[in-house]
Parts: structure tokens; C-alpha cells; sequence
């Protein structure tokens, strides 16, 4: 006897031109040798979604997109090929709906620029800048140049005085250069770090630590970023994973994860690779 078992798994379903989803699912775990206990700590799906899906209830999947993903994921666990479920999920439900695009949020007010009036005050600044300037080098020019012999003693003038030398410039004090991307790319080597992107939509995201500490539980808006780190591992579970682009420990992560999709991941420290 399974300590998991419960009564339920004994359960039958109303008989019909082809096997429900959820019975499909519960023989599928019966044969597998699988208890719901064991199923939910694989997939992370909670022990009364469990069995409310295995009774055909979707209602507390929180919605079609959640429930598409915990069948494929619970599908996976028991061994079965989620394709068919899905697409008998679809047809029961009303089809997939298609994919709309999200509304902006704002648009800027377009403002238009007032036409420019001549500034006269800054013209007569600059004029008797210049003037103020010319003159000062006239002055400089004629004592700073040689004077010849006098008629009166017949000696020669008194050699003129040497013209001091300009100020030395202040030094420049360098900046700082921008980090590039290698330089943001660059990851503590005894950590796991994971980059999460949202770049094609919204996205729930959840993440924890390999204790079991929620790092972030959440809506990831389109444009926004969350970065995570752990002396481990990182767990993720993506309620919309189309829309996220990944990178792990510095690389990016090619995915082919679908717009709905739900996906449970993990990575540790290394070549990121889902556990």
C-alpha cells in the first residue's frame, strides 16, 4: 500500500466518446507507481490542484494559460505526451485564444515647440567681450615690445623684461570609463546568478534559494529586469516563459519556451543548464 494513496485514486469518471483529462492523468500516475504527494513535489503543483485536476476541475488553476502548463507539467511526470491533452483541453474549453497585443500604457502628449526670438542680450555680452579682449591685447602687444636707442643719451634702451610664462593647465582628472557589456557579463564564480528579462509581454515569476527563501514572487512587466543569487541554486517557476529572455551566470540561455507556457527551471553554479 502507498502512504500517498488516498480513496480518491480509486475514483471513477462518467463514461464518454474518449477518457477525460484528468482520468487519463490519475491512471497514468496509478501506472507510474506515483502518489499525488509525490507527483505535486515534483512538479511543484500544489496537492489540491492535484487532485482537482485529476477530477476534471480546472477552476482552480487560476485561469486557462495556468492550466494548459500544469497539465503539460504533470503530464511529464506520469509519462505521458502532453500534446493530445492539451489540444483535447483547448477543444473543450473554446480553443486557444490568440494572442493580443498589450495596450500602451501611456502616450506621450506631443508638444510644439515656440518658435525662438533672437537672444540680444547674449550678443551684446559677446560683443563687448570681444572688444574688451582686443583691446587688452593691443595693450599687452605694445609693452611687451622692444624699445629703441633714445636721441637724448644715445645708449642703448634697457632690455625689456622677459613676459612671464602662461599658467599651466590644471590636469584633467580622467573619467571613469562606462563598464562594457563583457565587464556587466562578468558573474562571481562561487555563485549562481540568474538575469531575468521581460522582453515580450508580462510575466509571473517566482524565485527561491536552496533553502527554500523566496527571493521574489511576482509580476515582471514588460521592460523590466530582476537579477537573483545564491551560494547553490536558483529555482524559477515562469507563468508566461515566451516573454522572458534568460541569461544564467553570465550567458544567455536559448530557449524555444512558448507565449502561456509555464515552466518550472533550475540552475546552479557553471554552464547554465535547467535542471
Amino acid at each position: 500500500m502507498s502512504i500517498g494513496n488516498s480513496p480518491e485514486d480509486d475514483r471513477t469518471f462518467p463514461a464518454g466518446d474518449r477518457e477525460a483529462i484528468g482520468r487519463a492523468l490519475q491512471q497514468a500516475r496509478i501506472a507510474a507507481g506515483l502518489t499525488v504527494e509525490e507527483v505535486s513535489a515534483s512538479t511543484r503543483v500544489r496537492i489540491p490542484i492535484v487532485h482537482a485536476i485529476e477530477e476534471d476541475d480546472f477552476s482552480r488553476c487560476g485561469g486557462d494559460v495556468y492550466a494548459r502548463g500544469h497539465i503539460r507539467t504533470l503530464a511529464r511526470a506520469v509519462g505521458l505526451d502532453p500534446a493530445p491533452l492539451i489540444e483535447q483541453f483547448d477543444a473543450d474549453h473554446g480553443g486557444r485564444p490568440a494572442p493580443t497585443p498589450a495596450a500602451p500604457l501611456f502616450e506621450a502628449e506631443r508638444i510644439r515647440p515656440e518658435p525662438r526670438r533672437p537672444n540680444w542680450t547674449a550678443a551684446m555680452v559677446a560683443a563687448i567681450v570681444a572688444v574688451v579682449g582686443f583691446v587688452g591685447f593691443t595693450m599687452f602687444d605694445e609693452n611687451d615690445a622692444p624699445k629703441g636707442t633714445t636721441a637724448a643719451d644715445g645708449g642703448p634702451a634697457p632690455a625689456p623684461e622677459q613676459a612671464t610664462s602662461a599658467a599651466k593647465p590644471k590636469p584633467v582628472k580622467p573619467v571613469a570609463p562606462k563598464p562594457t557589456e563583457s565587464a556587466i557579463a562578468a558573474v562571481p564564480q562561487d555563485k549562481v546568478t540568474v538575469k531575468l528579462s521581460a522582453t515580450d509581454g508580462k510575466s509571473w515569476i517566482s524565485a527561491k534559494a536552496h533553502d527554500g527563501k523566496l527571493l521574489f514572487d511576482g509580476l515582471l512587466l514588460e521592460g523590466e529586469s530582476k537579477t537573483f543569487q545564491d551560494d547553490e541554486r536558483v529555482d524559477l517557476v515562469l507563468g508566461n516563459a515566451g516573454a522572458i529572455e534568460l541569461h544564467v551566470n553570465g550567458k544567455k540561455v536559448a530557449d524555444t519556451f512558448e507565449s502561456g507556457q509555464v515552466e518550472r527551471l533550475t540552475y546552479t553554479k557553471g554552464d547554465p543548464q535547467a535542471g
